[in-house]
C-alpha cells in the first residue's frame, strides 16, 4: 500500500474517533460531581476486579490523552481515590505517556515530515535550537502546562525532536502534576469541589520547577552572548 493511502486511512481513523467522541460527549461523564456521586460504587468494583480495573483505567487514560478528551484531571483524581497516590501516578504515567506518543507519532507521520521538507530553509535556526535545547523546553512545558497537553504532543510531532527525547521528557515532566492530583484524589472524602485542589503555593511550586528546568538554557545563552561580545 502506498504511503499516501496509508496516511489517508490513518487520518480517517483519527477523524472518525474525534467525531465519535464529540458526538457521544464522553467528557460529560468525566466530572467532579459524577466522581463524588459514584466513588463508593467505583471503589467496590475495583476491590473485586483489581487487575481488570487497572487495565481499564490505563486504557481510558491512553484514549483520553491520544484524542484530547477533556477530563484527564478527573481521571487522575479518581485514580488517586481508587489506587492510592503512588500507584495512581504510575498508572497515569503509563497511560498519558502512551497516549502522548500516539498523538506525537501520528502528527509526525501525517504532516511533520512534510513541514520539515517544505520549510527546511526557514526552519534551520529553529531546528538548531531544538537540537540543542528542545528537551529542556519540552520538560518545562510538561512541568507547567501552558499549552494544552494534546496540542503540545501534536506541535512536537512537527519538529525534529526524536521519539526517545519526547518519551523521557513526557514521562518525567508529568510526574509532579500526576502526584498532586493523585494525592488530592486520595483525600477525595475531604474535597468539596475541584477548586479545593489548587492553591497559590502549588502554582508557585510548578512555576519554580519550570524555571529550574530552563536554567541550563539561560546559562548557555548568557555565555554565548558573553563570548560574542
Amino acid at each position: 500500500m502506498k504511503t499516501y493511502a496509508k496516511k489517508i486511512i490513518l487520518f480517517s481513523i483519527i477523524a472518525g474517533m474525534f467525531f465519535f467522541i464529540r458526538v457521544s460527549d464522553l467528557s460529560h461523564y468525566l466530572t467532579f460531581e459524577n466522581l463524588q456521586k459514584n466513588k463508593e460504587a467505583l471503589h467496590a468494583y475495583v476491590e473485586g476486579h483489581y487487575a481488570f480495573s487497572v487495565i481499564l483505567y490505563i486504557s481510558m487514560y491512553v484514549t483520553s490523552t491520544a484524542f484530547s478528551i477533556p477530563g484527564a484531571a478527573i481521571l487522575t483524581l479518581a485514580g488517586g481515590f481508587l489506587f492510592g497516590t503512588f500507584l495512581c501516578a504510575a498508572y497515569v504515567n503509563v497511560g498519558a505517556t502512551t497516549g502522548a506518543i500516539m498523538a506525537f507519532l501520528s502528527a509526525k507521520y501525517l504532516i511533520g515530515a512534510w513541514v520539515q521538507n517544505r520549510y527546511r530553509r526557514q526552519l534551520t535556526r529553529f531546528n538548531e535550537e531544538i537540537a540543542s535545547n528542545g528537551h529542556l523546553y519540552l520538560l518545562t512545558l510538561r512541568f507547567v502546562p501552558v499549552f494544552p497537553f494534546f496540542l503540545l504532543n501534536v506541535l512536537a510531532g512537527l519538529t525534529n525532536i526524536p521519539l526517545k527525547t519526547f518519551l523521557w521528557t513526557t514521562a518525567l515532566g508529568i510526574i509532579p502534576g500526576s502526584l498532586v492530583y493523585a494525592f488530592a484524589g486520595s483525600q477525595l472524602n475531604t474535597i468539596k469541589s475541584a477548586g479545593d485542589i489548587f492553591s497559590w503555593r502549588m502554582a508557585a511550586a510548578f512555576i519554580l520547577l519550570a524555571l529550574f528546568s530552563l536554567l541550563p538554557v539561560l546559562i548557555n545563552k548568557s555565555r554565548n552572548k558573553a563570548h560574542e561580545t
